[in-house]
């Protein structure tokens, strides 16, 4: 489990709640829909959503996910539907969808770029059966990205689940979902359970991918902004602020609005 959060977790649960109540009241939409996981990031959102009392629809995307994180996934959408009655779900299997894609894009490709190509168009996969859904039923797609993923070291898919339409949980770190997580009673086998996107088939964690556990790239996002460099480190410290700076840079087109060229005034 991550590190305890100093956040006052109650306020903040109620304080985020009201947040999505009235804007989706003020924008006229119905609720919301939620991409189901498996994860603590997607249950504490869905929880969050379902708590405004306006529908929550909570949508399962396997493509060919991992029976654990399929198990954990329904595990906490039948207790979500058990304490919340405006909570509904679907599942949208995309096994079939994501084969039939494979056959018509070039594959012949660097090994490294074709599975990460791959596994960022089963994301965004992801993200356009949320947004059908959405569209007929009128509802706002909830983001599940916390604040070290969307703004310290950008881990998540440009388009993917980086396109939604409002983020609830964005600026919190990590261990504050996990702490909003037991608050909120989410099944400790989610809890439990090593973070991982799953978008690669195999039993890869994100601290594999990144390589960095979240606990340590939250302590480097805050030495950062700390104004603290490499050197102030040594050891594990520094190895893992090094991690979080390399990929803080590389990622910076994902957190930083799209570049738009601005037509001089002698042209127009």
């Amino acid at each position: 489990m991550p590190k305890k959060s100093s956040l006052q977790i109650e306020k903040v649960n109620s304080s985020i709640v009201n947040w999505l109540k009235s804007y989706a009241e003020n924008v006229k939409v119905n609720g919301f829909v939620v991409g189901i996981s498996g994860g603590v990031d997607s249950a504490v959102t869905s929880t969050l959503c379902a708590q405004t009392g306006l529908p929550t629809l909570c949508v399962e995307m396997p493509i060919h996910q991992a029976a654990s994180h399929v198990s954990r996934g329904r595990e906490h959408i039948e207790q979500l539907k058990n304490r919340f009655p405006n909570v509904t779900n679907i599942e949208a299997d995309l096994t079939t969808v994501f084969e039939t894609f494979k056959t018509i894009v070039p594959n012949n490709v660097d090994h490294d770029k074709l599975h990460l190509s791959l596994a960022n168009s089963r994301a965004r996969l992801r993200m356009t059966t949320l947004y059908y859904f959405a569209g007929i039923h009128g509802l706002l797609v909830a983001g599940t990205g916390n604040k070290v993923e969307d703004f310290g070291v950008g881990f998540f898919t440009k388009y993917g689940d980086g396109g939604v339409d409002l983020s609830p949980i964005a600026d919190l770190m990590k261990s504050d979902v996990y702490a909003l997580g037991e608050f909120l009673k989410i099944p400790a086998s989610i809890l439990e359970a090593s973070p991982t996107d799953g978008l690669f088939g195999d039993d890869r964690t994100d601290e594999d991918q990144l390589g960095a556990s979240y606990d340590e790239l939250e302590w480097a996002m805050l030495e950062d902004e700390k104004g603290k460099t490499a050197e102030n480190f040594s050891g594990r410290e520094k190895t893992a602020f090094e991690i979080y700076k390399r990929l803080n840079t590389i990622n910076q087109h994902k957190m930083l609005e799209i570049p738009v060229y601005v037509l001089p005034k002698e042209l127009k």
